[in-house]
Formats: structure tokens, sequence, C-alpha cells
């Protein structure tokens, strides 16, 4: 307030332009935003890697949020606040191509129908394993390990626990009761592509699952992933006896 105030100017870097719509549709209280990119929504994969990728037509702030903070280029993570914290939808346009519907992001949506919501790969993670048997039935023991983390300024992505271990991933800059199912059914696709999952973790907001696997195999894991969830269009034989809890879907994070 007190830059307003003065005069002061500043950027606001990646995101910003979004970030300055949903601020002033959340100030004047609109029905909808638009941010327009020079692709046709938030895509079910990068297009780089495998070119069949498709727009995704609805996205939750959540899974949003999720896709942006593990690489997903269309959306910074911070620029849809405004708008989820007015509950005003927000559509993501393409600018050369106009008639595309995009993808409209809102609070809630029908989760009956997607299995997969969009596949993201983030490259060049570390993968770390802490072993000692001091953990079991013991207290404070991970206060302790994220403490030296907070200490070195290293942030923790992913987490996965066990009675005497745990395995995380640091961030290099600096899943399924649909949950079962979906975490059988990527196992067998990755199992059937000759892919070694090194580590396996669903994100405490319950809406993404996240696997780490070597960076050689990692864009071989999106092209097959991509293919079984959103192409082949028979799951049939993926699919567990039981039926969906929930009606949960989750959008799929690739750690390399």
């Amino acid at each position: 307030m007190q830059g307003w105030k003065s005069g002061a100017i500043t950027t606001l870097g990646r995101g910003g332009s979004d970030l300055t719509a949903t601020t002033i549709g959340k100030a004047l209280g609109l029905q909808e935003i638009q941010v327009w990119k020079d692709v046709d929504g938030v895509l079910t994969c990068d297009p780089s890697i495998y070119p069949h990728a498709e727009p995704v037509p609805y996205l939750t702030f959540e899974e949003a949020a999720e896709l942006a903070y593990f690489g997903a280029q269309v959306l910074h993570p911070q620029s849809m606040r405004p708008a989820r914290e007015g509950d005003i939808p927000v559509r993501v346009k393409n600018s050369y191509n106009p008639n595309a519907p995009g993808t409209l992001i809102t609070k809630t949506r029908d989760m009956s129908k997607a299995v997969l919501t969009s596949i993201v790969l983030k490259r060049n993670v570390t993968m770390l394993d802490i072993v000692s048997t001091r953990m079991l039935g013991q207290f404070g023991f991970l206060a302790k390990v994220f403490s030296i983390f907070e200490d070195l300024g290293i942030s923790v992505d992913v987490v996965a626990t066990s009675e005497v271990s745990i395995s995380l991933t640091l961030d290099p800059s600096k899943l399924w009761s649909r949950e079962l199912i979906q975490q059988a059914s990527a196992f067998h696709v990755l199992r059937t592509n000759g892919v070694n999952v090194q580590m396996i973790s669903q994100g405490a907001s319950k809406v993404n699952i996240s696997l780490i696997v070597n960076d050689s195999e990692a864009e071989q894991c999106v092209k097959a992933l991509h293919y079984t969830f959103f192409e082949s269009g028979d799951l049939s034989d993926l699919i567990l006896a039981g039926g969906y809890e929930n009606g949960s879907a989750s959008p799929l994070q690739v750690h390399s």
C-alpha cells in the first residue's frame, strides 16, 4: 500500500498479468475472468514431450494450483488466488484460436467422468532416503529433519514415510480411492513399458499423485500414461473391482 501511495514501480514476474486480471476481477465482482494464452487452455501434458496433448475442459482451483506448482507453465500458482477467494470462475483462452472453448477453472467440478486430469513432468529433482531406527515410536524426529532443510533454505516437494524411513524430493531451483484404482492403473501402464517407479506419494490436498522415476525414463512415462488415460478409450483392463470412492480425479506429477 505504501508503494501505491509513493508511486513506486515494480514488476510482478511470471503470471503478473494473470494476477492483475484476477485481482481486478475480484474487486469488480465479475461473473467470469478470462486469461489469454498461446495454447487452447491447460493441456493434458506438455505438447513438446507428446504432441497428442489435449485441452482440459474443466479444472478446480485446487487442481490448477497443484499443476502450476509442479511445472505446468500456463498458470502461476499464485495468480489464481484472488479469483479463488472471490469464487469467480477463470477461463483460460487461446489468443491465436479464440473460438476454442478453453479451460474453465472453478471451485468445484463434476468428478464423475475424468479418471485423470493432466500429467506434468518436473525434471532434475533430487530424491533423498533417510533411514533410522530412532524414528520407530519416537516423536520429533521428522520435525528435526525438516528444521534442517529450513535452516538450509531447501524446499521439500514430495514426502513418503514408513516406520523407520523417510523419502523426499528436493526442489532443484532453491493420487487415487480412485487413488487405489489409479495407482494400480498407473503402475500397470509403467510396468508394461519397463519403467521403474522409485517413489510414490499422494499429496495432502488429495488431488494429486507424484511418481519418481529415472530421468532417462521420464518422457517415456509421460507418453505411456497419456496414451492410456487420454487416447486409448479403453481402461477396462486397468480398473479394479469395487468402483470409485468419492469420485475424485487427480493431476499426476512425474518427477525425474
